[in-house]
């Protein structure tokens, strides 16, 4: 019998997690990905989603490091929806970071800024280096979208 195997999607992003769980090991990514030398593992903060808490919302790593909030996402098939996704992941964790009752004050909540990373090692060809914004899935395309835009 010539039977094709295929890996499980579920234990491809449970493998990822599991790599970068420690504070080590992801400061080390960072490191790589960023052209930085940081030592100390307890300068990063793990902001990680559980999937329990937030009903089916859960992202692969995230944590907080040089007042940014990065998310680290891994996919084993492409998914063009993952700028939707990231919004997603942020709004949750800026909500969870972020007393409620603050968001009537007068004074501005300031922020980490946010940095997306998805790792694709899927069997679709793309190129080793892809930007997606949230604007290519807007129906009414605009020059200037205010999610994207500084202006």
């Amino acid at each position: 019998m010539n039977e094709e195997l295929h890996a499980d999607r579920k234990h491809k992003d449970t493998v990822f997690w599991m790599l970068y769980s420690d504070k080590r090991a992801i400061l080390e990514l960072y490191n790589a990905l960023n052209g930085t030398d940081h030592q100390n593992p307890y300068d990063l903060t793990i902001t990680t989603l559980k999937n329990a808490v937030y009903l089916a919302m859960k992202n692969d790593v995230s944590f907080l490091l040089d007042a940014g909030m990065t998310l680290y996402e891994h996919q084993s098939t492409w998914n063009p929806n993952m700028p939707l996704r990231d919004l997603f992941y942020i709004a949750r964790l800026m909500e969870k970071s972020v007393n409620k009752k603050s968001l009537y004050q007068s004074e501005r909540i300031r922020s980490p800024a946010p940095h997306f990373v998805v790792f694709y090692n899927g069997k679709e060809k793309m190129p080793e280096d892809t930007t997606i914004k949230l604007s290519d899935a807007f129906i009414q395309k605009e020059e200037k979208p205010a999610l994207e835009n500084s202006d």
